[in-house]
Order: structure tokens, then C-alpha cells, then sequence
């Protein structure tokens, strides 16, 4: 396992050395929110309605953007086949390559959601559920992506094809995020049944998810 944690190590290192993935999304999900509260006006109680919805898929979208360099700078310098050869199987490999995207772009992203919610007049007693939601679902986002990533290595366009992929995959996990939000925001529904689903969506694709990316990257490497 010494080499599981180092490969997470590395790639965390690498991704907080380089920064610009991590600055790209969290740059797009400030820009995107902020146009969209300015253009939808002050009425604070239509930006408090939409809030969740915004502050939801906008981050999907922005952790969207940097999922290609899971594999692809690895891909690209060689390293990726050096890795391949070493102790660890694929699927751990991918499991760890995901993992340090969740830490280095998803974590980041959650918690800058709080102060965005500011923006849209996200309720106080909000603030909680957004990111305990956000935390229980952005590991499907990264284990997603690694997927998609997988399958597009090597394409000189798979950021484009990579996005048509993955999106629809994503659609679950915005769904019940933002049922898990309006259960407690505007109420009747269930917390507990919503965060449960979002929760099993994310342990569902950490589970099963490295298998399909592992084997897309040995279609890849062969």
C-alpha cells in the first residue's frame, strides 16, 4: 500500500506545484456564478430558490474541466506506462489518480461553494447541507471522470468528447444533490433518503468505476 500512497502523494504534489487545473475551475465556478447572479437580478428570493441548482451544477461543470489530466499528462510524458509496469494493478492506480483529483480540485471547490452561496442569498441553516452534500457527491464526479479520461486518452480532442461522455453520468448525482438540499431548504422532503442515495451513488463508482477506467487504459497503452 506504500505505493498507493505515494502515488496520490505525487499527483497531489504535482497538481498544487502546477496549479492551473485547480485554478481554472475554481476561476470558472466564480465567474459563472457571479454572471448568473448579476444577470438574474436582485430579487433575493429568486436567487435563494435557484441557489442549489447553480451552486450544483456549475461545480460539476468546473471539476468537469480539469478530469482530462487525470491520465493525460502521465500519458504524455511516459510516465503512465513506467506506472503501469510497476507493483501497483491498474485499478488501483486509477483509484489513487482519482482520489488525489477529488483532494486537489473537488475538496477545493466544495469549500469554496459557501462563500458563492453568499452570491445567490443561500439561507444560513444552508450552508451545512451544502457542503455535507457536496462532499458526499463530488467523489463520483472525480471516479466519473477517471473513466471518461481513460477512454479518451491519447485523442488530440478528447477534452469535447470527454465532456459528451461524462456529463450524462453526472446528471444523478445533481439531481439528488440538490434534493438533498431543498429537502432541508424548502422542505417536504427527505434529508436522510436523499443524502442516502447521493452517498451510495458515490460508494457505487468508487467501487465499480476503476474497473472500466483500468481497462480503458489498457486498451489505451497496448
Amino acid at each position: 500500500m506504500n505505493a498507493f500512497f505515494t502515488l496520490i502523494r505525487r499527483d497531489l504534489q504535482v497538481a498544487f506545484r502546477e496549479g492551473g487545473a485547480i485554478g481554472t475551475a475554481l476561476g470558472f465556478y466564480l465567474i459563472v456564478v457571479s454572471i448568473l447572479s448579476i444577470g438574474i437580478g436582485p430579487d433575493l428570493a429568486i436567487l435563494s430558490k435557484i441557489a442549489p441548482g447553480v451552486l450544483w451544477g456549475t461545480l460539476l461543470l468546473s471539476a468537469l474541466l480539469s478530469v482530462d489530466r487525470i491520465f493525460h499528462n502521465d500519458y504524455e510524458d511516459g510516465t503512465l506506462e513506467v506506472i503501469a509496469m510497476g507493483p501497483l494493478p491498474l485499478e488501483l492506480v486509477t483509484v489513487a489518480k482519482a482520489t488525489a483529483h477529488w483532494i486537489s480540485t473537488a475538496i477545493p471547490l466544495v469549500l469554496m461553494a459557501p462563500v458563492l452561496g453568499m452570491f445567490l442569498n443561500l439561507p444560513a441553516h444552508g450552508f451545512w447541507v451544502l457542503i455535507v452534500s457536496m462532499l458526499a457527491g463530488t467523489p463520483a464526479v472525480s471516479f466519473l471522470g477517471a473513466v471518461g479520461a481513460g477512454l479518451t486518452l491519447g485523442l488530440g480532442r478528447g477534452g469535447q468528447l470527454l465532456s459528451l461522455l461524462i456529463l450524462p453520468l453526472y446528471i444523478p448525482v445533481l439531481i439528488f444533490g440538490i434534493s438533498t438540499m431543498d429537502a432541508v431548504l424548502v422542505g417536504p422532503g427527505s434529508f436522510s433518503t436523499s443524502f442516502a442515495i447521493l452517498g451510495a451513488l458515490s460508494l457505487a463508482t468508487v467501487v465499480l468505476t476503476p474497473f472500466a477506467a483500468a481497462a480503458a487504459l489498457r486498451m489505451n497503452l497496448q
